[in-house]
């Protein structure tokens, strides 16, 4: 018998296109969930696949993977889309649809198939995975651009005929579209899709709101190697540890909440509320120790890559050479990264309290106040009258 395997999160929508999968396409289903850090119950994953019928069901461990090797390099480049958005959703799919395809060629199937949306990006980042590591020998199956089913309502119809359990928010409602892992949660849907109403309350769920964040500030060391973070308040982490440490500390402080409305890769707009409080914290921190340890010409260089290597990201060319190659770039300068960081985090904001390094890029010498023999003013007034001639050749 043929098989498929699904990106299956036990959840309603992967449910249905699971039962859909089975009834179009007469396979085997294999149901595989790359655990990285979202809200999940294994043994109701397991329990759903089954009640479908589904023999083979995979749970695959890769959060300290998906931190190490996504996150961290993406926190090392500074990328943020639009401003705003430190790409949780977007850094995810590369590493599920890489595993995907690697069980798909374990188990002989002849496809793998998603549950993302004809509208949004993550159907783009999912299949320029498997087109990397599948080539044209694995065949995709996007069961929203195929299937007769138009809306939210119309697949609850569908789950409704089929007897598939529809779960139910706080309020007894169909649920928002939430998407969550280890580095961040994305809500979207319902009253947010008009950009006119308030994001309500009851949607965050790693954040409280700034109102009820403690009183007192919450003070953070992080501790950086090459680059990385390696250690939270003195204390070494694994990568997987370590966000998890500073995801409870700034969440408590209401660090990371974003409401955005973004610019698709496909053309439309969508409005998203992420919580993404370890990363902001991290990105902060990380931005502060390059402040000490990089010197000018490759700090700015790395500004001007940022913007496309987000926008890469974001569109779902996380394997492609040119990300590669923009990550050799930015990692060229990262053994003189290292040193501790710092913050205060205080309702919904991160302040630096200080920075230490060994690294000798930054002199009190030369940028004190008080009198020293490294300033020349000659040099100063030479250097001013030079670009005074060059304002009109720019």
């Amino acid at each position: 018998m043929k098989k498929i395997v699904l990106a299956y999160s036990g959840g309603l929508d992967t449910s249905i296109i699971l039962k859909w999968l089975q009834e179009n396409y007469k396979a085997e289903v294999i149901a595989y969930t790359s655990d990285i850090g979202q809200e999940m119950d294994k043994k109701k994953i397991i329990r759903n696949a089954k009640k479908l019928g589904v023999k083979k069901i995979i749970i695959e461990n890769l959060k300290n993977v998906f931190v190490k090797e996504y996150v961290f390099p993406m926190i090392r480049s500074h990328a943020v889309y639009e401003g705003v958005y430190l790409l949780g959703t977007s850094i995810a799919r590369p590493l599920i649809a890489k595993r995907q395809i690697a069980i798909a060629k374990k188990f002989n199937a002849f496809a793998v198939s998603h549950g993302a949306t004809g509208k949004g990006n993550d159907q783009i980042r999912f299949e320029l995975g498997y087109a990397f590591f599948g080539g044209k020998k694995i065949r995709t199956i996007a069961p929203w651009r195929e299937w007769k089913l138009q809306s939210r309502t119309d697949l609850i119809n569908y789950a409704k005929k089929k007897q598939i359990p529809i779960p139910k928010d706080k309020k007894g409602a169909s649920p928002f579209s939430v998407d969550d892992n280890i580095f961040h949660t994305s809500t979207e849907g319902k009253v947010l899709e008009n950009p006119k109403n308030s994001a309500p309350e009851i949607i965050f769920q790693r954040t409280v709101a700034p109102e009820k964040a403690p009183n007192k500030r919450t003070k953070v060391k992080i501790t950086f190697r090459n680059s990385d973070p390696v250690a939270v308040n003195g204390k070494k982490l694994n990568p997987e540890r370590l966000l998890e440490k500073l995801n409870i500390l700034a969440g408590k402080n209401a660090v990371g909440r974003v409401d955005l409305v973004e610019n698709r890769f496909i053309g439309i707009k969508s409005r998203g509320v992420y919580e993404t409080p370890g990363g902001t914290v991290l990105y902060i921190a990380h931005r502060a120790i390059e402040s000490v340890t990089l010197d000018k010409e490759t700090a700015h260089a790395k500004e001007r890559i940022m913007p496309e290597y987000a926008e890469l990201v974001y569109n779902g060319y996380w394997f492609s050479k040119k990300r590669i190659n923009l990550q050799k770039i930015i990692d060229k300068r990262r053994n003189q990264v290292s040193g501790e960081v710092v913050l205060s985090l205080y309702k919904g904001n991160v302040t630096i309290l200080s920075r230490r390094t060994k690294n000798k890029a930054y002199s009190m010498k030369k940028v004190s106040f008080e009198e020293n023999k490294t300033f020349d003013k000659i040099k100063i007034e030479k250097f001013i009258k030079h670009h005074s001639k060059q304002l009109n050749k720019v």
